[in-house]
């Protein structure tokens, strides 16, 4: 069929006939260019996941009985890690801590958090907007308490840690709200920052 005969003799202007049929085919388009869009961005996520899971792996893990860590580490400290408890907000001795240096797993002293990244949160916990290496920890949902919330570990010993909030600062909009007990300080000076695996826990 002709299509603006057609047009003509339906009494529709022959310009706003055309503008719409353009309107539409570039709708069309636009809608098709998102959507290889989104599947590149779904893709390049899945392959940088893969890339961190790969690197994770590499991490010199530590595994040890229930009994070696009920050994290795205080009641307190056992209480955090293992058995995936909660100090009292404003109880532990990190939360207001100013030096500078490095925070490490206090169970198998794997590198987690630096100073540079230490924020005031106001929460009684101390806080950091990014780690110092995404593979040095992992993160898991975590359903307890009536929600879910996001669970932080350590990406060596899978100690717990604390949970981590997308209301933190910039530059990555992130809290990671970590309990002191399962932290040890290192200063910049200490010369165990350098050999974290010979590092004792408390």
């Amino acid at each position: 069929m002709d299509f603006v005969g057609g047009i003509r003799r339906a009494g529709v202007p022959v310009g706003l006939a055309l503008g719409v049929a353009v309107l539409g085919w570039a709708g069309l388009r636009l809608r098709a260019d998102a959507q290889d869009s989104t599947a590149s961005a779904a893709a390049a996520l899945a392959a940088g996941g893969g890339a961190e899971e790969a690197q994770v792996d590499k991490l010199d893990k530590v595994e040890l009985t229930d009994a070696q860590w009920r050994e290795r580490l205080t009641p307190q400290q056992y209480r955090i890690l293992r058995g995936k408890g909660t100090e009292p907000a404003f109880s532990g001795k990190y939360y207001d801590h100013k030096e500078e240096g490095t925070y490490v797993c206090a169970g198998c002293a794997n590198p987690l958090f630096s100073s540079e990244t230490k924020f005031r949160s106001g929460t009684g916990w101390p806080s950091f907007y990014a780690p110092v290496d995404p593979k040095r920890v992992r993160t898991q949902p975590d359903k307890g308490l009536f929600t879910t919330r996001t669970e932080v570990l350590c990406a060596r010993c899978g100690g717990h840690l604390g949970h981590v909030f997308e209301d933190g600062p910039q530059p990555t909009g992130l809290r990671y709200c970590i309990n002191s007990v399962a932290l040890k300080f290192v200063g910049e000076d200490e010369a165990s920052a350098a050999r974290p695996e010979d590092a004792q826990p408390e």
